[in-house]
């Protein structure tokens, strides 16, 4: 059986009286995406930081690929592939030129270099802009050459530390693409964001990170089962309103039901199912229904049902 990409035991990490990580375990298997969500501040970075060995734990350890980081640590740092929130790559050279330079870092020469370096253009998308330099890149395209950097030496574990920040919606996409493509591929991904969609699109389990802890782990369904199955029906309507809510309330799945502004805001378990027994309820009581928005819990419920703060904060 092989080994696991990445394990961490008890994981610690102070700065004076501040615990920035504090005792937390995880493992990812080879193959797996992992996602690690959490706002900004929640201690995502220092946890990459201590994964990746740019900082060394107070407390803990962790394992890459077998190798321990504070035992064999040139085996382990070997099997990272590390893409960090800056574009770590030189302006003024070409993709391919950065490309170059850095796989010659790794120890990667000769044809088996230039071959790599084709590989990951093309898994980035970047094939067609390899002799462009850098600095005439979108934000987009730096973002996409940065986890082409991280990909030259064949990693076990590709770390990405909030790969999309600032960039626009179809650079995004094409960079999720990337990594959508690498995971199929059996690298073992650790991703890092605050953005909820793009870790519920990628991620076959998630750890939920707040001020340093890991509360909460699993995939999307067990930790949204942790908030419970209710949804929201938002029912755009002109009519008697009231009546409807008051209709809406007498329903056995419905936990609530409100009028707020034109519409009816219905709280009950399993919406979807629950929409067409809301729609004959408003017919009954004379309520014409103008739209219809279906609110399932997501990643997002589940954080604010455990920290009581939103993502964003």
């Amino acid at each position: 059986m092989a080994d696991p990409a990445l394990v961490c035991r008890d994981l610690t990490k102070r700065f004076g009286d501040r615990v920035a990580v504090d005792g937390l375990s995880l493992e990812i298997a080879a193959g797996e995406s992992y996602g690690l969500l959490g706002p900004n501040g929640a201690g995502k970075t220092t946890t990459i930081s201590l994964v990746c060995g740019l900082l060394r734990p107070d407390g803990g350890e962790v394992v890459v690929a077998g190798h321990r980081l504070d035992g064999d640590e040139l085996a382990a740092k070997a099997a990272i592939g590390y893409v960090p929130q800056e574009v770590a790559l030189y302006p003024d050279m070409t993709a391919r030129e950065n490309l170059r330079f850095f796989g010659r870092l790794y120890g990667l020469s000769g044809a088996a270099l230039t071959s790599r370096i084709a590989a990951v253009l093309e898994i980035v998308g970047l094939k067609e802009r390899a002799d462009d330099r850098i600095s005439e890149y979108s934000g987009g395209m730096k973002r996409r050459a940065n986890i082409s950097a991280g990909l030259l030496h064949e990693p076990q574990l590709l770390v990405l530390d909030e790969p999309t920040v600032g960039v626009d919606p179809q650079s995004r996409n094409a960079i999720l693409e990337s990594v959508e493509h690498l995971a199929a591929g059996g690298i073992a991904v650790l991703y890092a964001s605050h953005y909820m969609e793009e870790v519920e699109r990628l991620c076959g389990r998630v750890g939920i990170l707040d001020e340093g802890h890991l509360v909460a782990e699993g995939s999307r369904r067990d930790l949204v089962a942790t908030v419970g199955r209710s949804g929201r029906v938002e029912l755009a309507a002109s009519g008697p309103l009231e009546a409807l809510a008051e209709a809406c309330r007498a329903l056995p799945t419905v936990e609530r039901a409100t009028v707020v502004d034109e519409r009816v805001e219905v709280v009950g378990s399993d919406p979807r199912s629950l929409l067409p027994r809301l729609l004959e309820v408003a017919g009954c009581v004379g309520v014409s229904v103008t739209s219809v928005e279906v609110v399932e819990p997501d990643l997002e419920a589940v954080f604010l049902h455990l920290t009581g703060k939103a993502l964003r904060d």
